[in-house]
This record gives structure tokens, sequence and C-alpha cells, in this order.
């Protein structure tokens, strides 16, 4: 009987059908991500004639760290909110439309205000997206399903399908019609994304709406207290030049360190989990600290490799010029194309695949390697690399981020002790704003006239890290209990 009740499961690529309403929302919400994302750098330090707001590079790249680390760090909030009061599924709609309004002011507001107003929402619900998405695609699968990998590389493509139309449509009309208009777009595009997620919401699984440790009316009114303390801090650390948009990238990345450590300790010495979700838990540290340095690197994306592109790089296609943000689209087509592979080559090998701590080795290693390629093309002078020189760069980018991303992103569910669970990914996200806020101050550092230096050391070191998870992989596979 059960075998005739599977045989008629409605499936999504073999999948859950239910994964099709979270893919959906997704896409939408990484296509206006994204769509911004790719002219938000350009917007800042383009000149006011150009449309901009004329901010210098080094301080308009640290901003994009600050921001960036800013959303992961934001799950953090998501995933608290999720597992105790809302519930993940309610968080996930609820912060979608904290995205919109942040596309919104963007595309609206003129200036400075409308850049802090749209970046600020925008990270705050884009946090609450990507921690209970990932969270919510976690309870179609049992613990031991064989699907469970497959089906997080089915949902990486929809982040990527949004990821590759996003800046094309929003480069192509931040060029012809202006940045507004762009980010008026990427407005447009979450809109569309909650109104199909709206439609299929109610077919998730019961255990996506549950709040797994409901926190006790009586203790409301003291979180929110300490919610309206924390804004009121920053708004003076703000007002008396404490905290400066040239050191933001600096700050957040060490709240994000010190809320790391926090979040590990609370976990590790919580009574609720057991011994076996104790040494789970452990087996992840050397696998965060490999991902801190993954992102670190690949998140110059959006900072270096947009200057290098703007600067640097022959944009001439079919006789005309492409618009800068084009180039934000290259990873995500790779993604489109290879994450079907990656997929396909987990599911066929099966329990014969390589164990989880040697795909983030590797996924570090083949990073590093990444940076070195750029190290040829060093001193070809003013838009004097082919395009095709940095598309390859980026197909080798793609195939570390599919070693990694999607895997970190199936690990942490299954690692993550049972009243944890979203708070688990949330730590995993921990790990890409460290790297991301690094990433943007690393990006300062960056030097157009002398780039040896800069790619080769960043190159190497993320190398080693990825050789010394290998070293330790026996380690961590005995803390990892059974869990590939």
């Amino acid at each position: 009987m059960t075998e005739t009740v599977a045989a008629k499961e409605r499936t999504f690529f073999g999948q859950p059908f239910s994964l099709v309403h979270v893919f959906g929302v997704e896409m939408w919400e990484r296509f206006s991500f994204y769509g911004m994302q790719g002219i938000l750098l350009l917007y800042m330090f383009y000149s006011v004639a150009e449309g901009g707001l004329d901010i210098p590079k080094p301080v308009a790249v640290g901003i994009i760290g600050a921001y960036g680390g800013s959303v992961y760090l934001a799950t953090i909030l998501g995933a608290w909110v999720a597992d105790r009061l809302l519930g993940s599924e309610r968080t996930l709609f609820f912060s979608a439309i904290v995205v919109m309004a942040g596309h919104i002011a963007l595309s609206l507001l003129p200036g400075l205000v409308g850049l802090g107003a749209g970046l600020i929402l925008i990270a705050l619900g884009s946090g609450g997206v990507k921690a209970n998405a990932t969270s919510v695609v976690g309870t179609l699968y049992t613990e031991k399903d064989p699907r469970r990998d497959a089906g997080f590389s089915i949902f990486y493509l929809g982040i990527n399908l949004g990821a590759f139309f996003g800046p094309l449509l929003t480069g192509l009309l931040q060029t012809t019609a202006g940045f507004h208009w762009g980010f008026g777009l990427a407005a447009v595009g979450m809109a569309i994304g909650l109104t199909q997620y709206a439609f299929g919401r109610r077919s998730l699984p019961a255990e996506s709406k549950e709040v797994p440790n409901p926190l006790p009316t009586s203790h409301r009114v003291r979180m929110g207290l300490i919610g309206v303390a924390a804004i009121v801090l920053i708004v003076v650390l703000v007002v008396v030049g404490v905290l400066t948009a040239d050191n933001l990238a600096d700050a957040v990345a060490l709240v994000t360190l010190a809320a790391s450590i926090a979040y590990f300790v609370v976990i590790l010495s919580s009574s609720r989990i057991t011994a076996t979700e104790r040494k789970r838990v452990f087996s992840f540290i050397p696998m965060f600290i490999t991902s801190v340095a993954f992102w670190a690197l690949y998140q110059q994306q959006f900072t270096v490799v947009t200057i290098y592109a703007n600067d640097r790089l022959d944009l001439n296609l079919f006789g005309g010029s492409m618009p800068v943000a084009w180039v934000q689209s290259i990873n995500p087509i790779f993604i489109i194309i290879l994450s079907g592979v990656f997929a396909a080559i987990w599911s066929k090998l099966g329990s014969r695949q390589p164990p989880t701590p040697f795909k983030f080795a590797a996924a570090a290693i083949v990073m590093g390697i990444a940076f070195l390629l750029f190290i040829p093309f060093s001193g070809t002078g003013a838009h004097g690399t082919p395009l095709i020189a940095l598309v390859g760069i980026l197909f080798v980018f793609t195939i570390a981020e599919l070693l990694l991303s999607p895997v970190g992103l199936a690990l942490s569910t299954r690692l993550a002790p049972k009243v944890f669970r979203t708070q688990m990914v949330a730590l995993f996200f921990l790990s890409i704003a460290l790297g991301t806020a690094l990433s943007g101050i690393l990006a300062k550092l960056y030097d157009e006239n002398d780039e040896v230096p800069y790619f080769g050391i960043s190159g190497l070191v993320a190398i080693v890290v990825g050789v010394l998870l290998v070293v330790a992989t026996p380690w961590v596979r005995k803390l990892m209990v059974g869990v590939r």
C-alpha cells in the first residue's frame, strides 16, 4: 500500500511537488536581489552626471561588504522569529514583503536617503527569506531521504535563474533609462514572487508552519525592549561618529564574529540537545571556518570583479558595448547549466559520493585557484582584459560554489539539533555574512596598478585553508556521527 501511494506522489523534477512553491518565491526574490546588486556599486561610485552618488570607490566597496554581510547577519533575526514566534513559512512570507518595500524605497527615494532606507529594508527582509526558505525546503524531506542534496541543488537552480535574469534586465534599464528604473524593476519582480507564493503556501507541510520553541508571552515585552535598545544604540553610534561609512564593513564583521561565537556557545551548552547532536554541531566548526574563507573571495564578484569589469574588461559584445551589470549574470548561467549536472552526480553516486568535508575543502581550493587565474591578465591596461578570460575565471568560481553552497545548505539541516533547526541554518548563513563583510574589507586593499600581490595572496590563503580541512576530515567525520 505504501508503494502504491509513493507511486502516485506528485513530483517536481522527481522531488516533492511543494518544492515548486519555495522554488518560485526564492527565484523572484533572487531576481530582485541580484538585479539590484548588479547596479548597486555602480550607482554608488558613478558621478552625479552619470546618475550616481559619486561615493569614493574604497568607501563604496566597504558599504557593499557591510550590506552583504548584514543580509546574512539578518538571518539570525529571521531564524529567531521563525523558531520563537511565527514559524518558518509565515516568516518567509512577511520577510518577502519587507524586501519589496526596500526595492520600492531605492526606486522612489533620491540620494543617500533612498540608499540607506532601501538597503536596511532589503537586508532585514532578505535575512528572513534566506534562512526560512532553506528551512522550509528541509521540511520536505526526512533526515535520510536520498533526494535531499539533489532537491537543494534544484532549489539552488531557482535562485540562479533569478540571479541570471535580474542583472540582465536591470542593467539594460540602468543604461537606457537610469538607475531608479532598474531598482523599480527589482520591486516588480519581488511583487510577482509574492503573488505566486501566496497561492501555493497552503500546500506546504504542517511542519513548516510550526513554532519549534515558542517564546513565552511573558518574555515578549522584554525582547521588544531589547530590540528597541539595539536600534537606539546604532542610531547613537552613527550620530556621534563612531559608526561611519568608512568602517561599516569592519563593524559588521566584528558583530558577525561575536554572533557566530555566541550562537555556537548557546547551541552547544543547551540542555535540550543530545550528546550526538552536540558532536554534530562541533563537527560544523571547521567547515564554518572554511566557508568564511570561501565567501570572503567569492563575494568579491560584487566588489573587486565589478570594478575590474568597469575599468579593465573589454566590454565589446557583438559590435556594441554591454552593460557592466551583465557580468553578474555570467556566474548564474553557469550555475543553471551545471547545477543539474551536480545534482545528477550526487544522486548517481548516492552513498559513494565524497563526504561533505571533502566538498568544502575542494571548494576553498578551487576558489583559490580562480583568484590565481587573474594574475596572467595583470597589467593589460584599461579595458585590455578579454571578456572570454573573465568568463573562464567565473566558470571556476561556479565549480567552487556548487561544491559548497547547496551542499552547505543541506548539511546545516542534517546536522541541526531538533530544537535549533532554523537557527542552525542561520549559522551557515553567518559564515557567509562574515565572509561577505571580509570581502568588503579586502576589496579596499585592491590596487588596479599592482594586482599580483592581491590576487596571489588571497588565492594561496584559500588553498591553504582547504588543505587543512582535508587533513582534519577523518576527525570531522567521526564527530558527524553517521552524517555524510
